[in-house]
Parts: structure tokens; sequence; C-alpha cells
């Protein structure tokens, strides 16, 4: 049967440590979760700025609903773009810098928009080996359609160059996270903006962890390093992590923009979000604008999560960002500890391969500006009295 066979690899999977199971939560997004039933510390989602359950958007996304219904009915170009949704386009462009923005229900369906719609035949895409998974199939997707497909070591751009070098494809596209999501660190973005200047490339940026907590007012990794919109650039930003709500957004120049809406088989075939996320989502960018002491205080924590986990067994990567990986190595190991701080009412997850390479399972411990001190202290003194 052909069942056989799948119960045979779940089971490889069990003998692994690799197994992954969903947890009920009946509580809303936040610190303090209601986890299968049972109250927990949570450091574990990717709402950095605590803006999940906030109330000022939720109760923008109620009065969507109630104005606007509960489902936008069709695709953008069909007849799902109601007002809503264009309003919400150039709210992102405007806070972006960039002409024009292209909205996404995912950060997933984006990823996959842009790579397979700009690669083709003729040309090659370089990527980091460290990518977020939605990339790497985004570029798979557009080496089926014969653009030629190099990885380079993460953030290794001597690499890079010489690839770049090498290439004799008429069109180059660059492909990187700017905020890698189980390392936490950040890409040399200036960099890779010179080498996509110096060798005549597209730059895509998928910036789903640094957009609301990077840059000026929370405008990003690019706005962070200094680096204005260009046409050069793709940018991908994700509305699902620090603006709370979801969905993501594609940020470009008007043409590049326009060619996605006219080629882009992830946005033409897809039904529209609701037009009550982006109610919630207007909302959500004047908090982010206007979030400058959520940003310190998240900053803060960091620094102080940090310092109390300095000395410890366990490799903490350098990560200035929310994202902070506290490498255990073995994948039973780093289950166990997860299993410990869990007793003990804190909800680290484990992560393991082949999220990370085989070898560095780790906790991934994530901070929010909905964090208290008290809340990080308590994280600390468990992981020291486990060591």
């Amino acid at each position: 049967m052909i069942e056989d066979r799948l119960k045979t690899e779940l089971a490889a999977i069990a003998a692994d440590g690799l197994t992954r199971r969903r947890r009920v939560l009946a509580a809303p997004c936040g610190p303090h979760a209601v986890v299968d039933g049972r109250p927990m510390l949570a450091f574990t989602s990717n709402d950095y700025l605590g803006l999940a359950a906030h109330p000022e958007i939720a109760e923008a996304m109620a009065e969507g609903a109630r104005r606007w219904g509960a489902g936008s009915g069709a695709s953008h170009l069909v007849s799902g773009h109601l007002a809503p949704h264009q309003e919400l386009e150039e709210r992102l462009a405007a806070f972006t810098g960039f002409p024009r923005t292209l909205t996404f229900s995912t950060g997933y369906l984006a990823n996959l928009a842009v790579v397979p719609t700009l690669a083709g035949r003729g040309s090659a895409v370089f990527a980091d080996k460290l990518n977020h998974a939605s990339l790497i199939d985004a570029v798979q997707l557009a080496k089926a359609q014969g653009a030629e497909s190099h990885r380079y070591p993460h953030n290794d751009l001597a690499t890079l160059e010489r690839q770049l070098a090498a290439s004799e494809a008429a069109e180059k596209i660059i492909v990187t996270d700017a905020v890698f999501s189980m390392d936490g660190d950040l890409t040399p973005l200036p960099e890779l903006f010179e080498l996509a200047e110096r060798f005549d490339a597209w730059l895509v940026v998928d910036d789903a962890h640094g957009f609301g907590v990077l840059g000026r007012h929370g405008r990003g990794a690019l706005d962070h390093c200094g680096i204005p919109a260009h046409p050069r650039i793709l940018l991908m930003g994700t509305l699902g992590k620090a603006a709370g709500v979801s969905g993501a957004f594609v940020a470009g120049s008007d043409i590049a923009i326009e060619y996605l809406i006219q080629r882009a088989r992830t946005y033409i075939f897809t039904t529209a979000a609701p037009p009550a996320v982006a109610c919630a989502l207007l909302k959500s960018l004047d908090i982010i604008a206007a979030g400058d002491d959520r940003r310190a205080h998240l900053t803060a924590l960091i620094r102080q999560l940090q310092d109390g986990l300095a000395g410890l067994p366990w490799q903490l990567l350098p990560s200035p960002t929310a994202i902070q990986p506290l490498v255990v190595g073995g994948n039973e190991d780093a289950l166990r500890l997860s299993q410990a701080l869990a007793e003990r009412g804190l909800w680290v997850p484990a992560i393991r391969p082949p999220t990370v390479p085989k070898g560095t399972a780790r906790l991934r411990i994530s901070l929010s500006a909905a964090h208290r001190e008290a809340d990080v202290d308590q994280l600390i003194g468990a992981l020291r009295e486990l060591a």
C-alpha cells in the first residue's frame, strides 16, 4: 500500500528526533500563553513589537469586517481588489520609499512570485545558502524554467563575487534574507548592493524579520543600512511578524511591480486577502511608525538576555535582533532542554534539521516588545539553573 511508505518515513523521522508537533493555544498571541491547557511564558512567536493582540488593531479589523465584509470574493485582478487593499499598497510604498508595492496573502506566496517571474532561460540566480525555505523553493522554480542556480556559503561575498564574475548569464539575480530567521544575523546589504551595481544584477531582499523592527521608524533593513529605494532592488516584507497581522508585500519600481501584476502566478491565481486584514494593517503601520519606544524596549531586552546568558555551556549566536539562537548541538539534547524549560513553565521551541544544519539543533529564543524585564530574568534564571 502507498501508506506503508509513509509509515516507514514517519518512523524514520521519529527515530531521528525530528517529529514536529502542533500545540493548541487557548489565549491570544503574546508572552503569557495557555498551551495545551497549561499557562506558559512564551518565547516563541515572531510578534516582535507585541502588536498581534493590540486592541486598536483588533478593532480596526472588526470595523473593516463590518464595513467591507468577511472576504474579498476573488483574485485582485478579477474583482477582489477593494479600496483598503489599494490604500494599504500606497501606504506601504510611502513607508518604504519605493514607488509602488504589491500585497500578497503570505510571505511564501510573495517570494514564490518574485524570482520565478523574473528569472528564466538565460538568467542566473545567486542565493545565500541559509535563505528561507520559500526563497529556496523560488529558486528551484526558476531553475525548472531554465535559469542557472548558484548557492554561496552564508554571507560569503568573496565566493559570490567569483560566481557573478564567472557567470555569462544575460541577467543576474542576487537573492538573500535580510535577517536570517534561525541565526538572527544580518546580511551585509551595502556590500551586496555594491556587487549588484557592479554586475548589473537584481537584488531581491526578504526583510521578513527586519520590517517594523530595524531602520528609522521601523522601515526595515534597507533603511537600517542606509540604502535608499533603487530600481534594481525588490524588497519583500512580511506583515504577520512585527506588523502583527497577516500577509506580505513586495516593493519595487513601477515597472517591476507592474510586471509582477501581469506575470506572477501566485498573485494572479490567488484570492485576495480579506479587506478587513488590510484595514488592520493600516492601523498597524500607524503604530509601527510611532513605535520607537517599543523598539528601544526590545533592544534593551536583547542586551539583557545576552548579558544574562554569557558563560553558559551552549553557544548564543551573535545576533543583534529579536531572534536569539542558543545552539545546543544534538536533536535529542535540544529537545530535552526545551522540555526542561517547559516543565518550569517556559515555552522555547527546539529547532532541528532540516530547518538548521545537522549538529546545530538549537533553542530559538524569540523576544518581543511585549515581554517584560522580569520575563527575561525568569528565562535566564531557568537556563542558568539547567546549565
